[in-house]
């Protein structure tokens, strides 16, 4: 799993039937650094199966996982969005979210 910011949508209105009533979100992988955590790597679209919202911190996974959710069972899914993140620490010290 991993964590990171949700930085837009994504609108398709061509596509697979298995995705039909999905919400796709743009997410923008965190890393921690320093006390924060800080932006790292490609963005990456992932289904959103929580309610989660453009700029919230959530909490995802990518690969055969991601196909394991009520929401995403047996669609063609890499990623999905499993949770909404209220706090990181790390060794008894709260990570600022960026």
């Amino acid at each position: 799993m991993f964590i990171a910011k949700v930085i837009g949508n994504v609108v398709s209105t061509q596509k697979n039937a298995k995705f039909r009533g999905m919400k796709l979100l743009l997410v923008q992988p965190y890393i921690s650094r320093d006390g924060k955590l800080q932006i790292s790597g490609s963005s990456v679209v992932a289904v959103d199966s929580v309610g989660a919202g453009v700029g919230e911190c959530v909490l995802f996974t990518q690969g055969s996982s991601a196909r394991l959710t009520p929401t995403t069972k047996d669609a063609p899914v890499d990623a999905v969005i499993v949770g909404i993140v209220d706090t990181v620490e790390v060794e008894g010290a709260l990570l600022e979210k960026p």
